[in-house]
């Protein structure tokens, strides 16, 4: 073989071209003889035992040309990449092959190539971090939910009120005919709580046990399609209304649900609670601001290969997290108003940015000389065991040595760069109405997206309860291979950096991987 050029394109993308002795693509042509003779058929021969010449005579001297190509382009692809010490990403592609007359064979490929990365100054970094301070407000609504979580439920004879709890049976129709979704029994409904579609709690609200009534409703534009805009009768009855009796909020309260004594110690215990979550959460947007600017200063012309190859991983994973949920992409396209080529628009920015978070980790660590020993990664796999309650044994079966080590490298760089980054006093937030705080027993379906992928918000119809739980991304350290479509003129290739890791924000992400092995 021999490489005759290496084009580089614009975006760090290259044109290369290996040329292919006659010997080679004649063993090549053989090769691909003896894998699809037995599925020829030559009169007067036994299928599997015609001859390759018979067969040549017969379909052509480039019956098996195309084969024979198949088989050369995995090893002329890692010829050129191992001989020209390239770096490609993504997924190569096949541009041209021309055989000569004296069977040479010439094959181009486009190939994406690493980009080549240029750090700013990526120590003393700064950002804002929020002060952490907790109101007697926000002490109080803590306590009222914990005060409504051990609510007395009593039912009673008189008519819904907002607040109370309606066990309903319903059936709903549009055009005279009972629609897929709109039938419950059973149901127990929290009047206010916004769980059905606009109107329909409010219709409820003065029904008394045992009633049965007409609801009418539209239903909201953004709405499933079948149903969006569509007027709808509910025919609904009440088989029971009950009310919450909330417990005085003394001593005694304290007493049962906390180990204090007085009301007052349980206060202070929820104060300290309160800034136990807000000083986390300020110090991972601080991070998360942080490791934003530290994209920033990274220069790096990323090719569209690898940005391509992590967006269809983000969607992969993201449909993976709605069938766990027992939905589909398609469904959930439906309910969104998206399709795939506005999702897929939707997510390529932050894909692109957590590339080229993942193009500065390793940058860095490059830079400053990070390694990551294997008494780390030892160290490491003993905390998952027992975090996870597992034998060690146990825990190296199912997670990958480079995992843990890319993890580890990434963790010592955020380290390195967030002990020299510099905290901003944050600027004073505008108040602003608070919205009313969903109801838990609202029911609806939620997709966590891994990446920032749009989130579903069109309220659900009146239905039985669905599970409200979010899809749980996979554990840190568990390997979690970027899924790959093969198109038509895609090929076998040695190995390359691929979207690796778990595609959530920045500050989760393994760094790239550098590979050049034949697959």
């Amino acid at each position: 073989m021999n490489v005759k050029s290496v084009e580089k394109k614009e975006k760090n993308t290259a044109d290369v071209t290996v040329e292919v002795s006659p010997a080679k693509f004649d063993a090549a042509c053989d090769a691909a003889y003896r894998k699809e003779k037995g599925r020829i058929a030559i009169p007067g021969f036994r299928k599997g035992k015609a001859p390759r010449k018979i067969i040549e005579n017969m379909y052509g001297a480039s019956v098996f040309y195309e084969s024979a190509i198949d088989e050369l382009c995995p090893d002329a692809l890692e010829y050129a990449v191992n001989e020209e010490k390239l770096d490609i990403v993504g997924r190569p592609r096949v541009k041209d092959v021309d055989i000569a007359d004296d069977k040479t064979v010439t094959i181009t490929f486009s190939v994406a190539l690493y980009p080549e990365v240029k750090m700013g100054k990526y120590k003393g970094l700064s950002a804002p971090r929020e002060a952490v301070e907790v109101s007697d407000k926000e002490i109080d609504g803590e306590i009222e939910n914990i005060r409504k979580r051990n609510a007395r439920i009593k039912e009673v004879s008189r008519k819904a009120k907002k607040g109370d709890t309606a066990n309903i049976d319903f059936e709903g129709f549009t055009d005279g005919k009972a629609f897929e979704g709109g039938k419950g029994e059973n149901y127990d409904l929290v009047l206010g709580s916004g769980s059905f579609i606009p109107g329909f709690e409010e219709q409820v609200i003065g029904m008394k046990a045992g009633e049965e009534k007409d609801i009418n409703v539209t239903f909201p534009e953004q709405y499933q399609k079948d149903l969006a805009g569509k007027p709808a009768v509910f025919k609904v009855k009440v088989n029971s209304v009950k009310e919450s009796i909330l417990p005085e909020l003394d001593d005694e309260f304290a007493k049962d649900v906390s180990e204090f004594d007085t009301l007052a110690e349980y206060r202070n215990s929820v104060k300290e609670q309160i800034a136990e979550r807000k000083s986390a959460a300020a110090e991972n947007a601080y991070k998360d601001a942080i490791m934003d600017k530290l994209t920033e200063v990274t220069e790096a012309e990323i090719p569209d290969a690898m940005i391509d190859e992590r967006v269809e991983y983000i969607i992969r994973d993201y449909e993976n997290n709605l069938k766990a949920q027992g939905m589909d992409l398609d469904t959930y396209f439906g309910m969104t108003g998206l399709n795939r080529g506005s999702f897929e628009s939707t997510v390529r920015p932050s894909a692109e940015k957590n590339i080229r978070f993942e193009l500065a980790i390793e940058k860095i660590a490059e830079l400053e000389k990070v390694e990551v020993t294997d008494e780390d990664c030892e160290n490491e796999l003993k905390s998952m065991a027992e975090k996870y309650n597992m034998e060690l044994e146990a825990i190296k079966k199912y997670v990958r040595l480079d995992d843990v080590r890319a993890q580890l490298k990434r963790q010592k760089v955020e380290e390195l760069i967030m002990d020299a980054a510099k905290a901003e006093k944050a600027a004073k937030k505008t108040s602003k109405p608070k919205e009313p705080e969903a109801s838990e027993d609202k029911p609806k379906t939620k997709a966590k997206a891994s990446e920032e992928a749009p989130k579903a918000k069109p309220k659900s119809a009146p239905k039985k309860k669905a599970d409200d739980g979010e899809a749980k991304a996979a554990d840190a350290g568990k390997p979690k291979s970027a899924p790959k479509k093969k198109a038509a003129e895609d090929t076998p290739k040695p190995k390359t950096k691929a979207a690796s890791g778990e595609d959530s924000k920045p500050k989760t992400k393994p760094a790239p991987k550098k590979k050049t092995d034949a697959e």
